[in-house]
């Protein structure tokens, strides 16, 4: 089972080998689903692991329905990403009837594999109305994985949908399942299939200061270890 851990940071990133994870998911603003992190901090985290690195490419929050200017935006983020040392890139775009958006797709596809960079699709997926032509599409354009959560909020309760996928993917692509996954949930998660388990390990920290000046978390060995501790 492969186990991708989302971090943010250098040390995340190293806390997070050391506790048994197959590759990482490098994002900034973890609490808005993840964001494209800076050419430095995608830099430093390559260079001080030796797992697989995937990079985010999303240039905002909210839809995922992009501008030609958002757009050129994700193409130069690939090429960054590339540079800096990044095994992989994860992104994905939609059109407004909640359809993936092909030409562009496409594009991104084609220069991330100009780069030798594996790519995800990500839970843009979930937003897509017919996920098994979806699966159909993205297969045809040769990504190597889908991050879902089945179509749920979590994916625990997407579990007889990651099950569907799994059997349609027919080892095409890799399903991977994601949101929400936890040790209490991560077997059962498994057993539908899927190649992968994708979450988060933070914990937020309690803070004193006078000031607010955001959230600050710190890295939950526990969750990883647990996890990574069912197929060990």
């Amino acid at each position: 089972m492969i186990i991708e851990v989302a971090i943010d940071s250098v040390e995340a990133a190293i806390a997070a080998e050391l506790c048994g994870a197959s590759r990482l998911e490098l994002c900034s603003n973890l609490n808005e689903g993840g964001t494209t992190p800076s050419f430095g901090m995608t830099a430093a985290v390559c260079k001080s692991v030796d797992i697989p690195v995937y990079t985010m490419i999303r240039p905002r929050a909210g839809d995922f329905v992009y501008s030609q200017s958002e757009f050129e935006v994700m193409q130069r983020d690939i090429e960054a990403a590339a540079l800096a040392g990044s095994k992989g890139v994860v992104f994905g775009l939609l059109n407004s009837n909640s359809w993936i958006d092909i030409s562009r797709t496409l594009e991104l596809v084609r220069l991330a594999r100009g780069h030798k960079l594996y790519i995800t699709f990500h839970r843009a997926f979930d937003v897509c109305q017919n996920q098994l032509a979806a699966l159909e599409a993205l297969t045809e354009m040769e990504f190597d994985h889908i991050l879902t959560s089945g179509g749920q909020a979590t994916a625990d309760k997407g579990l007889d949908q990651l099950k569907l996928l799994v059997q349609m993917a027919e080892g095409r692509i890799n399903i991977m399942a994601g949101s929400g996954v936890n040790p209490q949930n991560a077997r059962e998660l498994a057993q539908t299939g899927v190649d992968a388990l994708h979450f988060t390990a933070r914990k937020r920290v309690e803070q004193n200061d006078a000031f607010s000046f955001g959230d600050a978390y710190k890295f939950d060995d526990e969750k990883v270890r647990k996890i990574v501790g069912f197929w060990q």
